[in-house]
């Protein structure tokens, strides 16, 4: 089953509770703080593996969660982190977060690596907050919580060619001929209802990726049809066969199906207008081919590059794939948008990161204030509310964001009720 978009939620790893503990060896005085610090949280990573041609794996598990760190122990003893949870999909994938429709990472080079949602930091333990003024401290961190996110994975293939045209013009047949693949061929539309992919090798041995992709109609840029099923895998091929039924099996003309399919192709993206185009004239074998032929080249109104074949008798099939070679080794180097090509480096990923560390205060029916952003929430996360000395290290750090001033400007006087993330306090001046 060809599966190319899916929808999971994936959630990182906790980091592990940071210790409160103290040495207590009979012969050591004045031991001090022993609280080891929690391990890392594991985070959630895609990795490419070329031998994968469908995301299938995901249609079924829907949910993906990464193991938590140890928490720390005594004696100074951290806790272990977690290994790390990798996703294999297969090159061409790209993961959007589902809320925003943000690309988090564009995914095409073998054992490509991204870190989608990134495992929390271990707490810290008490050791790690002695000083001269508090030697021994009586709290620690909770570690951090991991990162949840709902993403989309798309898949456009990796192809280097891509053949495109009205249903039953002769797609899945050149396939077949030129390569090992076995489309299914039918004299229906829509026979392929999936991509198809193929390796093709010419007799001067440069060789080359071909996909067959299931048939446009008009309104495919709009997802009529197989619409953005189709159109999304077109993106990534460098050169697109563009084949027209010269035969007028279906009794379409030769010279609208070109025209049609192209305003598609450019509706849905205008830089697939600009991506080198080979019209091949399928099915000359046919009775009245010809005329039609001529007929095209005098509405096409301008010196198209035409290359006639027909599948059934393989008229031309060589000049064709010599010519298809020739473009990609003219494109060779150039990015899908016909500029020159990032480093690997680059393409590698757009780093998923929080967003900066505001804070926002509201109000609820009730007349409380409610305070909210990444940092204080994350703050109040690792904070153990058990332990007074953790409570009055968050309320420091709370002065310190400026949001008691800011809960001031708002009107907030003393024993008035302050919010974060369901827990209440009582704001004192």
């Amino acid at each position: 089953m060809f599966v190319d978009q899916v929808k999971i939620n994936l959630k990182a790893g906790a980091g592990g509770n940071g210790l409160v503990a103290y040495r207590r060896e009979k012969y050591v005085p004045l031991g001090g703080p022993a609280g080891g610090d929690g391990g890392k949280g594991a985070s959630v990573i895609f990795q490419v593996d070329e031998g994968l041609r469908t995301l299938l794996d995901f249609r079924f598990q829907r949910m993906f969660k990464a193991e938590p760190g140890e928490n720390g122990q005594s004696s100074n003893m951290h806790g272990r982190g977690a290994k790390d949870l990798i996703l294999k999909v297969p090159p061409g994938t790209i993961v959007k977060n589902a809320e925003t429709g943000e690309v988090i990472a564009d995914l095409v080079l073998h054992e490509q690596q991204a870190v989608i949602a990134k495992g929390g930091r271990g707490g810290r333990g008490n050791s790690r907050f002695a000083s001269s003024a508090n030697p021994a401290p009586e709290f620690a961190e909770n570690g951090e919580p991991g990162e949840e996110l709902e993403v989309i994975l798309e898949l456009k293939l990796m192809a280097d060619v891509g053949l495109v045209g009205f249903p039953s013009v002769g797609k899945s047949t050149l396939l077949s001929i030129v390569s090992k693949a076995k489309p299914k061929i039918g004299a229906y539309h829509f026979t392929t209802i999936k991509p198809n992919l193929g390796v093709v090798q010419t007799k001067d041995n440069r060789s080359f990726v071909m996909a067959d992709l299931p048939g446009l109609i008009e309104g495919a840029s709009e997802g009529v049809g197989l619409g953005h099923q189709f159109l999304r895998h077109v993106e990534r091929t460098r050169v697109i066969i563009h084949m027209i039924d010269m035969g007028r099996t279906d009794g379409r003309d030769p010279y609208e199906d070109y025209v049609t399919i192209n305003n598609e192709l450019k509706n849905y993206n205008e830089k697939l207008a600009k991506r080198p185009q080979i019209i091949v004239a399928n099915k000359m074998d046919m009775l009245g081919a010809e005329d039609n032929l001529a007929l095209f080249r005098e509405e096409a109104g301008e010196d198209l590059e035409i290359i006639e074949l027909s599948a059934a008798t393989y008229q031309n099939i060589d000049q064709l794939l010599y010519r298809v070679a020739d473009l990609l080794d003219e494109t060779e180097g150039m990015d899908f948008d016909g500029d020159e090509e990032e480093t690997a480096v680059h393409r590698v990923l757009y780093k998923h990161e929080k967003s900066a560390d505001h804070f926002e205060i509201t109000r609820d029916d009730d007349g409380a204030y409610v305070v909210s952003g990444n940092s204080i929430e994350r703050m109040f996360k690792m904070t153990d509310f058990n332990r007074d000395a953790a409570v009055r290290r968050f309320a420091r750090q709370m002065r310190s964001m400026g949001i008691d001033d800011a809960l001031r400007a708002r009107g907030a006087k003393n024993g008035d009720i302050v919010r974060i993330l369901g827990g209440e306090f009582e704001f004192v001046e």
